[in-house]
């Protein structure tokens, strides 16, 4: 009986430790992304006058249609949340809900920002017409990319669920999931502020 509880102890333990360097390569992960959008928003912060005769933010950006695209992101990083907060309870019927309501309005975000790149480039706004235009796709265009990756990461999830359940792998892949989602929000609001609002302001 002791031995087999200690079998069961140690696969705890292992299981445990696996857990935290999972968790933990994925944090540096998320840091070497901190990083490269530092730079985004850097050289943002430096071209973002350098618009050669060209439109500038205020006569180019549409805030009201941008607001709209960031309450559709903050709400689906609530129900990311909700997701996450009901796999743990194992409630698979609401995961799939909360976690179907995130797609849709992350899908919902990424086509209004396709929808502006495509107005932006039928004006003749460009990356190839200013550096201001050139590091605002740089920036604006690598979080579209990254939210297109979060969206085919739930594609995967709601595959992998449906087919094995809420097994303890499930769980940690869906948390995984809902720290990037969470992470790219964030990114969003730095967007919106300093690429939008000041932009606008200014």
């Amino acid at each position: 009986m002791n031995m087999i509880n200690k079998e069961i102890l140690n696969k705890s333990e292992e299981q445990f430790n696996q857990d935290n360097k999972t968790y933990f390569g994925f944090w540096i992960y998320l840091m070497t992304d901190l990083l490269m959008f530092a730079g985004l928003f850097a050289a943002f912060a430096v071209l973002r006058s350098s618009t050669f005769g060209g439109s500038g933010a205020a006569e180019i950006f549409n805030l009201p249609f941008v607001l709209v695209e960031t309450l559709l992101l903050l709400t689906s990083s609530f129900t990311c949340g909700l997701a996450i907060f009901f796999a743990s309870t194992g409630s698979l019927r609401k995961v799939i809900t909360f976690l179907f309501l995130t797609f849709i309005l992350g899908l919902s975000f990424l086509s209004m920002e396709i929808y502006e790149f495509n107005n932006l480039f039928r004006e003749g706004n460009t990356p190839q017409r200013s550096a201001f235009l050139s590091s605002y796709f740089s920036l604006v265009g690598t979080h579209g990319l990254h939210i297109t990756a979060g969206l085919i990461w739930m594609t995967i999830m709601f595959i992998y669920i449906l087919k094995k359940g809420l097994t303890k792998g499930a769980v940690r892949k869906l948390t995984l999931m809902g720290i990037f989602w969470h992470f790219l929000d964030i990114v969003w609001i730095f967007i919106f502020t300093i690429v939008y609002l000041t932009g606008v302001a200014l």
